[in-house]
Order: structure tokens, then C-alpha cells, then sequence
């Protein structure tokens, strides 16, 4: 406790990660404006479903509350992770932001309706009523719930263990959004591809986000 109450003195002493942080924080919520959006666009101009090689050779398994709770645990993670570690909160934020807007861009470009046979999701939820605020049913190129781990797991690939856990995360969800039927397999292989080109546009676009986020690395706090 006293090294986080002396990291944050040091943080809000320095009024260059301030100020990133409050970009990062303002970038974010634009791109949750553009997602709720570009998720409403893509739901209401969705057309018709695609056969696909996995879908359509399997059954859909419930994986309602899986699916629901381990998304909880991912951004409550993250969330936990950047508070603990402010000086690397704005290049993690930001990198997010971009992995967000970048979505948006692919979903309002192709309206797929999402698979017929599909597990249902627990609306009642308190979390997933919420969440729903920022998914939809037309949203699903590319799967968000597998490139935004493996987004972590990149920029976290230095540490091991962040590195190792976050994989296993991003299979997870993989495995979870497929055995359920929410994302085609398309869905699913592209993330990966993707959230590897906005992690290397990340480098480029917030490099000064980039040397907060190596120079306090080393001294993670997880």
C-alpha cells in the first residue's frame, strides 16, 4: 500500500503522465460513443446468416454464464491492473481506444445476422444489461472478445506470467464465443491478425504513451 500511495505521488507530480491519462481516458470514451454508434448501424442494416465450417457441424453448449462473468473478470482485471499501475494506464488505455474504433470500422462494413442456432444469454443480468449498452447483435467482425486479450497478452509479452495468463484468457473466450455459437469462426482467426496490426499501430501512434508504459514495466505491480 505505501508503494502505491508513493506511485501515485509521483504520478500526480508528473504533468506529462497527466496529461496522457487524460487523453487516454478522453479517447476511450469517444470510442465507446463511436461503438454505440457503429453497433446500432450494423444491427439494423444486418442481413442474412453464412454457413460456416465449425457453426454448422456442431451444437450450440450454454455457456450463458461463462461467457457473462469471465468478461466481467476480464475488464474488471484490466481496470484493477491500471489503477495499481497508473503510469502504464495510458498507453493501455489508448491502445484499447484504437482496438475499439478499429472495430467499429470493420463492423459497419459487413452486417452478417448472427448465427440461427445460438446459445442463449442471460439478459437479466445486472452486468449484461449493462454490457448490452455496447454490444450488439450485429457487431460480430471481428470477435472483441478474443482480439482484446491477445491485445494484453502483446502488450504485456515481456512479463511471463501476464504474458501466459492473458493467452490463456484469449483462448478461452475463443473456445467460449465458438462452443456457444455468438461469433462465426471468421470472427474468431481474424482477431488475432487484426489485434496484432493495432498493437504494432499502437507503437507508432502513442509512443510516448510507449516509454511510461516500458520505464515503469519493470516494476509492475499485478
Amino acid at each position: 500500500m505505501k508503494n502505491l500511495i508513493l506511485m501515485y505521488k509521483k504520478f500526480f507530480a508528473d504533468k506529462s503522465a497527466l496529461r496522457l491519462a487524460f487523453f487516454a481516458l478522453l479517447m476511450l470514451s469517444l470510442s465507446l460513443i463511436i461503438n454505440f454508434y457503429a453497433g446500432n448501424y450494423a444491427s439494423i442494416r444486418q442481413s442474412n446468416y453464412v454457413t460456416d465450417i465449425i457453426l454448422s457441424n456442431t451444437r450450440a453448449f450454454d455457456v450463458d454464464v461463462l461467457f457473462i462473468y469471465s468478461t466481467m473478470l476480464l475488464l474488471f482485471g484490466v481496470l484493477i491492473y491500471c489503477l495499481k499501475n497508473p503510469f502504464q494506464m495510458p498507453y493501455i488505455v489508448k491502445s484499447i481506444a484504437l482496438f475499439v474504433i478499429i472495430r467499429c470500422m470493420f463492423i459497419v462494413l459487413t452486417h452478417i445476422w448472427p448465427y440461427p442456432i445460438v446459445a442463449p444469454v442471460d439478459t437479466t443480468v445486472i452486468f449484461f444489461s449493462i454490457f448490452s449498452h455496447f454490444s450488439f447483435t450485429g457487431d460480430l467482425f471481428f470477435s472483441g472478445h478474443t482480439g482484446l486479450p491477445f491485445l494484453m497478452a502483446l502488450i504485456f509479452w515481456k512479463n511471463r506470467y501476464l504474458r501466459y495468463l492473458t493467452l490463456a484468457v484469449t483462448l478461452f473466450f475463443a473456445t467460449i464465443v465458438l462452443l456457444g455459437h455468438l461469433h462465426y469462426s471468421i470472427d474468431v482467426l481474424s482477431a488475432f491478425f487484426i489485434s496484432y496490426g493495432i498493437y504494432n499501430m499502437s507503437i507508432t501512434f502513442f509512443s510516448k504513451d510507449k516509454k511510461h508504459f516500458d520505464a515503469s514495466f519493470g516494476d509492475v505491480s499485478i
